[in-house]
């Protein structure tokens, strides 16, 4: 629980993501995304309330290879891992009620 913790590199992405025993939603954001900038906050608070999703952020621009990998195309996207694989994605800034009801909390 806490802070989000950003992913910045391959390496962090396989550990922290792929790798992770419990289901990852990992932020596709961007530091020019004005709806970024809103949603930000809002997952903040969802990853202080529960701990049994680990929630990341990763900078589209600093990571372009994970971003492609992803078919990311459009900020902010959510990408909700589950066992190292993309189970579900929500794209856009969403109030924290859809985001909630999204992870299935």
């Amino acid at each position: 629980m806490g802070a989000i913790k950003p992913v910045s590199s391959q390496a962090e992405f396989q550990a922290e993501v792929l790798e992770s025993d419990k289901p990852v939603l990992v932020d596709f954001w961007a530091e020019w995304c004005g709806p970024c900038k809103k949603v930000s906050p809002v997952l903040e608070e969802l990853a202080t309330e529960s701990d049994a999703i680990v929630f990341r952020k990763l900078d589209t621009d600093a990571n372009p290879e994970i971003t492609r990998e992803y078919q990311v195309m459009s900020v902010p996207t959510m990408i909700l891992f589950k066992d190292g694989q993309p189970a579900q994605q929500l794209i856009g800034a969403h109030p924290k009620a859809a985001i909630r009801k999204f992870l299935g909390q």
